[in-house]
């Protein structure tokens, strides 16, 4: 079965019993991590547990084809379900995967753990058409999501946060969700036990070096015209560990906002009014510049660099490709088109 975004967290919080494999895969590979556990959790409560949980990896499957069907048909000594976890799926598990599926076990789970997985992989489509499997997606979250993350953990954890403090931390944490929440949990700690209201100035000071900053001056870079310190940005955020699709997908939604804002000022929405509507706001140490780029694009070009991003990003998709230098180039042509 093919999930929807909408029918996924309902799917991770109470998985469908008659998905007896589930294909968790995407860009994303701290929420990919994330939400393989907690489906296994569903079935397992410790995942440490030696007794009700196998770990394997693709190559010991793909050395032993019965080794699968083995693990994920045993019982469990303790009694109760068991859970096969596999890392690093991929298409050449597919007709092992196949064959399982045929008769699988009705009380034990598999979770297949994997990376991007374009819409021709095998593996992919395998598990969305068969009824008895289920792929979920895992991409990288706008700062809309980031923003929901942030507020729940710390609604959690007592506390709460002002406008200013959200709209800039959501910008500085996005990308990967176990970093996401590691910035969170790192500005819990700052604050202390005793719950409160996180200001801008507190997140910055706990959360200043989780890289948002230098995110910043690349998207802002490459608005502004200026090729030399885009690229040195980009370069510092890949060096840092940060995903192109990453990069890419905060490039698409300042683009996506500039569109949006200058059609609703072509319209006639005052521009204040019109950058008010945004959500999550613009932070307001960016505003003058945002307001500058909005004079600098047209909405012609807007539309084609949304067209050019969105075109990339299906070809970082695609095995073999050279994405740094993809992005690169696409950096520099963005750039000198404004």
């Amino acid at each position: 079965m093919k999930l929807t975004w909408k029918q996924i967290d309902p799917f991770v919080k109470n998985p469908d019993p008659k998905a007896r494999v589930v294909l968790v895969y995407g860009p994303d590979d701290g929420l990919m991590r994330e939400r393989s556990a907690l489906i296994g959790k569903t079935i397992v409560p410790d995942l440490s547990d030696p007794f009700n949980v196998t770990v394997l990896t693709t190559e010991q499957i793909v050395e032993d084809n019965a080794r699968l069907s083995d693990e994920a048909r045993a019982m469990s000594m303790m009694g109760g379900a068991r859970l096969i976890r596999v890392s690093g799926a991929g298409d050449k598990l597919t007709p092992v995967v196949k064959d399982y599926l045929d008769d699988p076990s009705a009380e034990n789970l598999v979770i297949l753990e994997a990376g991007e997985l374009g819409p021709r992989s095998s593996l992919r489509q395998l598990c969305e058409k068969a009824k008895n499997a289920a792929a979920l997606p895992c991409y990288v979250e706008d700062e809309r999501g980031v923003t929901n993350l942030i507020r729940d953990m710390l609604r959690e954890g007592g506390f709460a946060i002002n406008g200013d403090a959200s709209a800039w931390l959501a910008q500085n944490i996005a990308g990967d969700r176990l970093r996401a929440r590691s910035e969170i949990e790192k500005l819990m700690l700052y604050m202390g036990g005793a719950g409160g209201t996180v200001t801008l100035e507190e997140a910055q000071n706990a959360c200043g070096q989780a890289g948002v900053a230098t995110l910043d001056d690349f998207i802002y870079a490459v608005g502004a015209g200026q090729s030399a310190k885009a690229l040195a940005a980009f370069d510092k955020l890949i060096a840092d560990g940060m995903a192109e699709v990453a990069v890419l997908r905060s490039l698409q939604n300042h683009f996506r906002r500039l569109h949006y804002t200058k059609v609703q000022i072509q319209g006639g929405t005052p521009i204040d009014a019109a950058l008010k509507s945004l959500q999550p706001p613009i932070f307001f140490k960016y505003e003058q510049a945002f307001k500058g780029q909005m004079s600098r694009w047209g909405e012609p070009k807007l539309r084609n660099v949304l067209s050019r991003l969105a075109d990339l990003e299906a070809q970082t998709k695609q095995t073999g490709t050279p994405v740094q230098t993809l992005c690169s180039q696409a950096i520099l042509a963005i750039s000198a088109a404004a």
